[in-house]
């Protein structure tokens, strides 16, 4: 997957926005992330939210996903991969 990141909250938090143009079911993409074991904080048919990684993580169905706290631009871009892997 190809991605660009963008940096949010001041810096604290950063945005992996796929390249892909994907249009997640986020219904089909909850299901998924809690079989998988992930628990879910908040969901509805605009984003999920749940803790990954000791951070809070947030899926958009055009396969943005954010995580908070994180400066770390390649860490950013592997953890969307590896979350986005579940859910296409």
């Amino acid at each position: 997957m190809r991605f660009t990141t963008v940096r949010l909250c001041g810096g604290e938090a950063l945005m992996a926005v796929s390249a892909d143009g994907l249009d997640l079911n986020m219904e089909e993409a909850s299901a998924r992330l809690e079989r998988k074991g992930f628990q879910i904080k908040q969901k509805d048919e605009m984003m999920i939210i749940m803790d990954w990684n000791w951070m809070e993580t947030t899926i958009y169905p055009q396969g943005k996903v954010m995580f908070f706290p994180l400066k770390d631009r390649s860490l950013c871009i592997k953890y969307a991969t590896e979350i986005l892997e579940y859910l296409v």
